[in-house]
């Protein structure tokens, strides 16, 4: 804010939707009642500075470089947006799925139908997990409009699309656009094996509101989401993730788990 104060007309922040208090309590970092979704821009934010658990921070860092142990957005929010002489913008984004994804998040579910597994698990509290996602290009085209319209000076707003999709149901679009003819089969958490459980109060969802930008910029996206998906898949197909950073596959442990259900 220093350097552009006196020669830019606006600053636009890239914020993140783990500003809300309700990514605290996934996280097991604030207690209290869960939050009602789907969040807006007026949602509680997080009581606590720094969202993510020191384990999950750690794994972060490995991936990308900025991540410091006093990462957290919600401080830098409050000085862009409450500079006297420098109006802000914040867009909190959401998780970004495309080329170009760094946590390949698609590639879990991408891998086992590309190996020609038949089934494919899925603890029951993750599958119903909803959390806000957007495809790179439509979140590109978010920061380009907020900066290039008046009208978002001095605005905070949500990009993700919508509806909010859950676990299960981001897997079987996935599965679709692939042809994929398996089942998914959820098993209880306790029978679940443990490379496929995720930390965390899976009851806390993300889902997000992207009302605000849609009705006061006009915004829309431009890719989508079934070719989003396909160029996704493809992608991830092609730039598997290092090995340092790669998900666990153990195909014996969910045999297991399976033969055991049935």
């Amino acid at each position: 804010m220093n350097v552009f104060r006196g020669t830019a007309g606006r600053v636009v922040m890239l914020s993140s939707m783990d500003v809300y208090r309700a990514v605290g309590l996934t996280h097991g970092l604030e207690s209290g009642a869960l939050q009602p979704v789907p969040l807006t821009e007026d949602s509680e934010l997080r009581r606590s500075l720094h969202p993510y658990p020191p384990e999950m921070l750690q794994n972060l860092r490995q991936i990308f470089s900025w991540v410091t142990d006093d990462y957290d957005k919600i401080p830098a929010e409050r000085v862009v947006m409450n500079d006297r002489d420098l109006t802000g913008t914040v867009l909190r984004l959401p998780m970004v799925y495309g080329p170009g994804d760094r946590l390949h998040r698609f590639y879990p579910i991408v891998k086992r139908i590309a190996d020609g597994r038949d089934h494919i698990l899925f603890a029951d509290t993750l599958a119903q997990w909803r959390s806000p996602r957007g495809y790179v290009e439509n979140v590109a085209a978010a920061i380009v409009l907020a900066a290039t319209d008046s009208r978002a000076a001095g605005k905070i707003y949500n990009v993700c699309e919508e509806p909010a999709f859950s676990e299960l149901e981001w897997a079987r679009k996935i599965a679709e656009e692939m042809r994929w003819k398996g089942d998914f089969v959820l098993l209880p958490a306790e029978r679940t094996p443990v490379h496929l459980l995720r930390p965390g109060n899976t009851e806390q969802h993300w889902s997000a509101s992207s009302a605000r930008i849609r009705r006061e910029l006009g915004y829309r996206e431009p890719m989508a989401i079934e070719p989003a998906i396909r160029e996704t898949i493809e992608w991830e197909l092609e730039n598997p993730p290092p090995p340092p950073f790669a998900p666990v596959f153990d195909y014996a442990a969910e045999d297991a788990a399976l033969a055991l259900r049935n």
